[in-house]
């Protein structure tokens, strides 16, 4: 059992986007649950979330950071498909290019990350506005949080490199 969450090996807590409520996740599975994990410590996880949530500003979690960022996949990205295209095709060349010509747009002033990421993201935020909520570290890919939190609010990454294909973030809050 983890001693500072009393969850057992493995779980952390996180916060759903859409409800803000808690949830289970087993990193080493991808499994996640609404239920506590079996073995739970109640009373240490009661002590941890007291001390890890607080009851107002940056939506009642301590240490996190809302960013909306806007995704281009390319055929090696670890899911190579999405909402707009359900095989894609482009390569890594292509998407970093992409990138790039919207990168170029939004520090223009001619649009926002928000605007373009309705129309052009390949994640399913797009219908948010990019906007992908509150998030703490070890709950996004490597690079993805490495940028975000290297981010002031108000600010934009340059193009960011993952699994999932390529990014720019803009920190919200």
């Amino acid at each position: 059992m983890t001693s500072k969450t009393g969850l057992p090996e493995g779980w952390t807590v996180r916060f759903s986007n859409s409800k803000n409520l808690p949830y289970y996740f087993k990193e080493t599975t991808g499994e996640s649950q609404w239920e506590l994990p079996f073995g739970t410590d109640g009373e240490k996880l009661k002590a941890y979330m007291a001390n890890h949530t607080v009851p107002s500003g940056n939506n009642g979690q301590a240490g996190k950071i809302r960013c909306a960022h806007l995704l281009v996949k390319h055929e090696g990205s670890r899911r190579p498909s999405s909402w707009k295209e359900a095989n894609i095709t482009r390569t890594k060349e292509d998407a970093i290019g992409i990138i790039h010509g919207f990168e170029a747009r939004i520090r223009d002033g001619s649009t926002s990350l928000a605007d373009l990421a309705i129309t052009e993201s390949d994640c399913s935020s797009a219908r948010k506005r990019g906007d992908l909520g509150f998030f703490g570290r070890g709950e996004m890919q490597k690079e993805f949080e490495d940028a975000a939190f290297a981010l002031a609010p108000g600010e934009m990454s340059r193009a960011v490199e993952t699994a999932s294909g390529i990014h720019l973030i803009e920190r919200l809050e």
